[in-house]
């Protein structure tokens, strides 16, 4: 027995010493592969285009334009009446393309072509510098963009947001008025403020302001500058004594339903990516829109006894409006409150706020651009908190955010009004804001541009 306990213990003791020798071998083997990793520097990450992005950005970029020709020009003309719908068509198109060959030019190294406070810097003027190799930003360190594709896509924002001003002082201002007016917002106001909420050390951007796809730089901006024209322009001859209706309530609508789908490129193109992050602007884009044409809807039903046509396209833009500025950053729920509310609030915004303030906004630029920017931006400071569906983080705080934004929406008010009253005065100055009274009472498709929209 002892014998037995001798050979045990001689075994045991063997295998602990051949335990130790292991694992002092498993040690000297990871020290070595540690100073080997050390003395080897880490591989850099090398930034890789991904081909679904570039073919989603593309087709994002073809649907913003879609909204504005023929989407807008639509939308527009078909408010106006028959005398004038050539002159809004022109008006679209012409402002869309002027505003997309300067954003070549100069808008987009003012923008995008550096860092700084409120504009970019001059480096990247007549795109210098920029390749077929050159690559954009998103919002990760390894997937980029080629920068062409960004150029473009930004074109788009800058061309369509020039255009939806047309419908302010639509049916009596002057060609030649409009095209200067819109050269000097889109430089001394479009610029700055798209780059203060989305360009490389943006003041808006670095305070925290959430603007994913343009509730500030877009529809908050364009809608300020057209209630500034509105009151510089006057109100149209006969104004509130004879019948402005829309000629074609069918061409709205098509117009209406065509800035519904081309709004997808919109919002979910703003992502930069094809990932989960345009799948939520995607989905928001659609419920919200939805949501805003019932309260519309619903909202005409109670106050006006019936629903009409013209407010189910007006909420549909409404919706569309409000949840821009919110889509990246709340939950599907959240976006359906968002569109509801700006259904409710926008029918308000054309009607008893547009008597309030007494200006003849020909097509409620403001009411519905305006006022649903201003409602969706700060609603995104609510719903973007991770309580309610949103996004945000762990430390997001309602109050905090809604502050923010409401410090985006008062810059991007003041700035508008200001740049808008001193170019529409230089226009006024240089040429004359408003067509002779006998030429608007013939219309401006004849007086302006030699030809009728229609022949009987």
């Amino acid at each position: 027995m002892n014998r037995f306990f001798s050979i045990m213990l001689a075994v045991l003791g063997l295998g602990i010493s051949g335990f130790a020798a292991a694992e002092t071998a498993v040690a000297v083997v990871t020290a070595v592969a540690d100073a080997a990793s050390a003395a080897v520097p880490a591989a850099e990450i090398v930034p890789t285009v991904h081909k679904g992005d570039v073919a989603w950005m593309m087709t994002a970029t073809l649907l913003v334009v879609f909204m504005a020709v023929p989407g807008l020009a639509l939308f527009y003309g078909g408010l106006v009446r028959a005398k004038n719908m050539l002159s809004v068509l022109m008006q679209v198109m012409v402002v869309f393309s002027l505003i997309s060959v300067l954003w070549a030019v100069y808008g987009y190294s003012l923008a995008f072509g550096g860092e700084g406070l409120i504009i970019a810097g001059f480096d990247k003027l007549f795109l210098s510098g920029v390749t077929m190799d050159s690559l954009a930003d998103t919002f990760t360190d390894n997937v980029k963009l080629p920068e062409y594709v960004f150029i473009a896509f930004q074109a788009t924002f800058a061309g369509l947001t020039c255009a939806l001003i047309v419908g302010s002082f639509a049916e009596r201002m002057k060609f030649s008025a409009v095209l200067l007016f819109s050269v000097l917002w889109f430089t001394f106001c479009y610029i700055p403020i798209a780059h203060m909420v989305w360009g490389a050390g943006g003041y808006l951007l670095d305070k925290g302001a959430l603007d994913f796809a343009g509730g500030t730089v877009v529809h908050i901006n364009a809608g300020v500058a057209g209630l500034v024209g509105a009151y510089l322009l006057g109100k149209r001859i006969g104004y509130g004594k004879e019948a402005m209706t829309p000629h074609s309530l069918t061409l709205t609508m098509v117009g209406a339903s065509m800035l519904w789908v081309g709004w997808f490129g919109f919002n979910a193109g703003s992502n930069l990516e094809a990932t989960s992050g345009a799948a939520l602007a995607f989905i928001n884009t659609m419920f919200a829109t939805a949501a805003a044409v019932l309260a519309w809807s619903l909202g005409e039903a109670i106050f006006k006894g019936k629903p009409s046509m013209l407010g189910a396209a007006s909420g549909a833009v409404a919706g569309l409006v409000a949840i821009t500025p919110a889509c990246g950053s709340v939950g599907p729920m959240g976006a359906i409150a968002i569109g509801f509310a700006s259904g409710f609030i926008c029918l308000w915004g054309v009607s008893g706020l547009k008597k309030m303030l007494g200006a003849d906004d020909s097509l409620d630029v403001f009411g519905v651009h305006g006022v649903g920017g201003i409602l969706g931006a700060i609603l995104t400071g609510v719903f973007a908190a991770p309580s309610l569906g949103g996004t945000g983080g762990d430390d997001f705080s309602i109050a905090s955010q809604v502050l923010i934004q409401a410090e985006g929406v008062g810059i991007t008010i003041l700035w508008s009004a200001v740049v808008a009253f001193i170019a529409f005065k230089i226009a006024d100055v240089l040429i004359g804001l408003r067509v002779p009274e006998e030429e608007e009472r013939e219309g401006l498709d004849i007086t302006a541009h030699g030809e009728s929209a229609y022949h009987y």
